[in-house]
């Protein structure tokens, strides 16, 4: 009998160790660990810098975003939100905060709102990737899952090619999605690529459960901003496209750096 009561004491000393893990409560734990990587290169505009800022601060205070951060089985996530251009420029615009509420979120929105805006030259998304994905070494807690947002308005032109850096991310088992703007404005008639949607999906995202929202025009960046938050903090699966039975090629991964070589530019940014 003393045998049977100590063997159920152990039993409940190691459920209780081991459960609150299994399931993903543990004290500090979050559902997503979600990195907002932003472009400001020099192909966007002062108004569109505000635009992108005004958007993420206004999806991450909305009710259905709310919803599904109180959802997860942490009812937490934690955030950290950065901009970028080339290889070696990234600024962190918001640090990691762990949102559990709106107050939480209405602070996240305040630093945005309330930081400089700021843009530099060149594209580089596979620098991008590397700086986010190194932050996620700095969270201070357990998340059951970690995602890398990344928008831009054009492919990769400097740095690491965007697929090596993709796959390297991918491999750590992060998530990348995608938010490629299709957009009119600004310098981007210069760097332009054509279905910068399918370059995203193609070179771009990846990870399990990857997906693209892309944007035609400004007037739908604040509702695609909300729509992409409530699936990567659900964890919902957006809906499959239609596959059409035309074959596709894949896009030109090299798209970008082509397009700086044609222009008589090396890929380090000198003439």
């Amino acid at each position: 009998m003393y045998a049977l009561r100590n063997a159920a004491h152990a039993l409940g000393t190691v459920l209780a160790v081991f459960l609150p893990e299994a399931y993903g409560q543990a004290a500090g734990a979050v559902d997503v660990a979600l990195v907002l990587a932003v472009d400001v290169s020099l192909s966007m505009s002062p108004g569109e810098l505000d635009i992108q800022r005004q958007g993420y601060a206004a999806a991450l205070t909305d009710d259905k975003v709310l919803r599904a951060i109180a959802d997860g089985i942490n009812g937490r996530v934690a955030v950290t939100y950065f901009e970028w251009a080339g290889a070696t420029t990234q600024r962190v615009i918001v640090p990691w905060t762990v949102i559990a509420n709106r107050t939480d979120a209405e602070a996240v929105a305040e630093k945005l709102s309330a930081m400089p805006h700021g843009s530099a030259r060149r594209t580089s998304i596979s620098g991008a990737l590397e700086f986010g994905a190194d932050l996620f070494a700095e969270i201070p807690f357990r998340a059951l899952k970690r995602v890398i947002d990344i928008s831009g308005d054009g492919p990769n032109n400097q740095g690491v090619l965007v697929t090596e850096m993709r796959d390297r991310v991918a491999a750590q088992g992060i998530t990348i999605n995608g938010l490629p703007l299709m957009t009119s404005g600004g310098m981007s008639s210069i760097y332009d690529v054509s279905q910068l949607d399918k370059y995203y999906a193609d070179c771009v995202i990846g990870g399990l459960g990857a997906f693209v929202v892309p944007v035609n025009d400004w007037s739908q960046f604040p509702e695609a901003i909300r729509r992409k938050l409530v699936l990567e903090l659900a964890g919902e699966m957006p809906m499959p496209p239609v596959i059409k039975v035309q074959y596709t090629p894949p896009y030109d991964c090299l798209a970008g750096e082509k397009l700086w070589q044609r222009r008589g530019w090396t890929f380090d940014g000198s003439r």
